[in-house]
């Protein structure tokens, strides 16, 4: 059981709960550290938890027939896991994993489920997050398939940067073609020319974001859209919640 007067080390949905709902969920909640590459759920698999990140990021992964995979949405600090909570459902679709190791707090879906039955606020508040999460996936489905990787690493270097605790983001060159679902020696080609740009400093088992002005004005539109979109949770008061 958590302290209730935690300052539940910066995830924003559940520091956008008001006193009352805070109360409730905070009973159930248990922090916990998550290491890189832990797989936390394949597809088709009940769910026990739902997580919410503080330092951690989670990706969603769809998987094909060979085995290979593809991100197609990523949860920080903004947000959590287990969307098929909210709707109803109790088997995840994608796997879940692990991208950046670092703590969130975990919560029983039954728990869960029975506190968003019981609370309009945080009912609407998640159906806030669900809008904004699948816009994160029909974003990286459009810019994927219309942009070129090197607007497409830009993106994910932004997103990513977000949502860690720092600009320099503990990512190998494969873990990041393996997040676009694209060839390693492109994002090598790609992470190059943004290197020699000055806006990105590579090195064994890291990406360091040196000019994040600089990085967004090679980004596409695709970044900008997605930010405003999770803006609306980061920054809750501007949102009616009533």
């Amino acid at each position: 059981m958590l302290n209730l007067t935690s300052d539940l080390h910066g995830n924003a949905l559940l520091c956008s709960l008001r006193a009352p709902e805070w109360k409730e969920i905070a009973r159930h909640l248990e922090l916990i550290e998550l290491r890189s590459e832990q797989r936390l759920y394949d597809p088709g698999q009940q769910m026990q938890y739902v997580y919410f990140p503080t330092t951690s990021i989670i990706s969603l992964l769809h998987m094909v027939e060979d085995g290979a995979s593809t991100e197609i949405a990523a949860v920080g600090r903004e947000g959590m896991t287990g969307l098929p909570v909210l709707t109803g459902g109790k088997f995840m679709p994608t796997r879940v994993q692990v991208q950046f190791p670092g703590s969130a707090y975990r919560i029983k879906a039954h728990a869960l489920r029975e506190l968003i039955g019981r609370s309009a606020f945080l009912r609407r508040l998640m159906l806030l997050y669900t809008q904004a999460l699948l816009t994160q996936v029909a974003q990286t489905a459009a810019c994927n398939r219309h942009h070129s990787l090197r607007q497409q690493l830009c993106r994910w270097l932004l997103t990513q940067a977000d949502r860690a605790p720092s600009m320099v983001l503990r990512v190998t060159q494969q873990g990041v073609a393996d997040s676009l679902g694209v060839r390693r020696e492109g994002v090598t080609e790609a992470t190059g020319k943004l290197h020699d740009a000055g806006l990105i400093r590579h090195g064994r088992g890291s990406i360091e974001i040196l000019d994040r002005a600089g990085l967004e004005k090679q980004a596409c539109a695709c970044y900008c859209i997605l930010r405003k979109e999770f803006e609306k949770i980061l920054r809750p008061r501007q949102v009616d919640l009533a």
